[in-house]
């Protein structure tokens, strides 16, 4: 095992001494035992990563942090950390470093745990997850969900055993579905055959009522469906007066898809905004959506007893899904990695015919470049308690400046609402500014006769070549 020495500076070692212990940070005197370092470091691998260091003192030992350094002479005394780190299951990918400060005491060892794929036990059989400064032990049903949040075990392997094998080889859904099935099987052999069937009683799994039940949502243990909410309003939070749809949708999830794809598509086009090149009804690249949901709706957690949500506004829509990323998936590798929570719900969809997820993998790489193509900004992913948001902006990439300069290029004239709608801004005053900006460089004036809030803006130049 390498073992790495890095110098650091008095100010570095009291920074480190300070900071107070969290969610990602901890410190530990030079005695601390086997068991305590392998409870750290499995929270900290079962919830979002952090890190730890042995040889600083705790602030109820040692109140002072300038006297909290206690380190060891030799890096030799570290090795018994180290080894209880090797015990724990399945193995911890970890850094670690060895830490030395010439105005303080021997040598601190920084540990160093990222976030992990997988559920880690420690060497006497027990899981720990970080909240908080405090290393927390899961019972046997946090341990099961965590799983399911990591993706290591999956929801849609559950067992509904107060269900009869008929309500899922008899529906109508997976009827219609093997029609166009090869080679030809009858709908138990293929339950059975994709392990959408317990093996040993027939009974249906959470996967396969999700994909072929008539109404899944009826007989789930957990929700299932997709809620589309309408507001009419660009405000982050809406009031109830700006609410003016609601809708439930449900169905098997090949049916779901298209509906939920149906209905935003529907409810969006009635939305009238002034572009560049006029008033028009609000459009999105249909591909965007269709990725977004497609995403939303396979990969989310299926033992979260929630539904997905899908927010229309007038300015973007937002996809809330049920559910971490799953694995190794961050926000930041999301378009790079591929990792499939849900195995069998992802492979059946892609046997039927006109299959909604046919690229696999390419999903969420599509919806960005389609709102590039489109010159719209790029979708905003974001990861908050158990969910997972997807925002589609109807923002255009060109600065407001030039949607402005463009707009008056084929109009008359712009108004302050007019330039919010083309530039995305919110803020009337923040468009005055920017129609400011545009005086001061000679580009554009007021229209005589037209004040308060019935004010516009012209170019100069239409106003010079009207005069010759």
């Amino acid at each position: 095992m390498d073992s790495k020495i890095r110098e650091i500076s008095e100010k570095e070692a009291l920074d480190i001494s300070k900071t107070e212990e969290s969610d990602f940070y901890d410190r530990k005197a030079l005695s601390v035992k086997g068991d305590k370092i392998q409870k750290i470091a499995v929270a900290f691998a079962n919830a979002d990563g952090g890190e730890f260091f042995v040889g600083i003192l705790d602030d109820k030992d040692e109140e002072d942090p300038k006297k909290r350094w206690k380190g060891s002479k030799s890096i030799e005394d570290f090795n018994p950390c180290l080894q209880a780190i090797l015990e724990i299951r399945p193995s911890l990918d970890f850094k670690h470093e060895f830490l030395k400060c010439d105005a303080k005491e021997g040598f601190v060892l920084r540990i160093i745990i990222e976030k992990s794929k997988d559920v880690h036990y420690t060497k006497s059989n027990k899981v720990f997850q970080r909240k908080g400064a405090q290393s927390i032990p899961l019972d046997p049903q946090q341990i099961l969900d965590l799983g399911f949040a990591k993706g290591t075990t999956s929801y849609e392997d559950y067992i509904l055993n107060d269900l009869i094998p008929e309500v899922l080889t008899e529906s109508n859904e997976i009827k219609n579905f093997l029609r166009d099935y090869s080679p030809k099987t009858d709908t138990l052999d293929f339950a059975l055959n994709q392990n959408l069937l317990d093996n040993r009683n027939w009974y249906p799994k959470v996967a396969g009522i999700i994909l072929f039940h008539d109404e899944p949502a009826s007989i789930m243990p957990k929700k299932c469906s997709v809620k589309v909410i309408r507001y009419e309003t660009r405000e982050d939070d809406p009031e109830r007066e700006h609410l003016s749809e609601q809708i439930t949708l449900d169905g098997p999830l090949y049916h779901l898809i298209r509906k939920t794809v149906d209905k935003i598509t529907e409810l969006m086009s009635a939305i009238k905004i002034w572009t560049t090149d006029g008033l028009k009804n609000v459009e999105y690249p249909p591909e965007a959506i269709w990725e977004i949901v497609v995403n939303a709706l396979i990969h989310r957690d299926y033992s979260i007893s929630d539904d997905v949500y899908i927010f229309l506004y007038d300015n973007r829509i937002e996809v809330v899904s049920p559910g971490k990323l799953p694995g190794y998936v961050t926000i930041e590798n999301i378009l790079d990695v591929r990792y499939s929570r849900n195995n069998k719900i992802v492979r059946t969809l892609n046997r039927y015919k006109n299959a909604p997820n046919k690229d696999i993998g390419e999903g969420l790489n599509t919806a960005f470049q389609k709102m590039k193509d489109w010159k719209l900004e790029e979708p905003i992913i974001i990861e908050e308690n158990n969910y997972v948001k997807v925002i589609l902006p109807h923002t255009p990439l060109a600065s407001p400046a030039e949607s402005i300069l463009e707009f008056l290029k084929k109009n008359p004239q712009i108004t302050n609402k007019q330039a919010r709608d083309i530039t995305g801004i919110k803020s009337e005053n923040t468009v005055k500014n920017e129609f400011y900006k545009l005086r001061d460089e000679d580009l554009i004036e007021r229209v005589p006769g037209l004040g308060g809030a019935k004010s516009a803006w012209r170019l100069i130049e239409k106003r010079k070549k009207s005069s010759t």
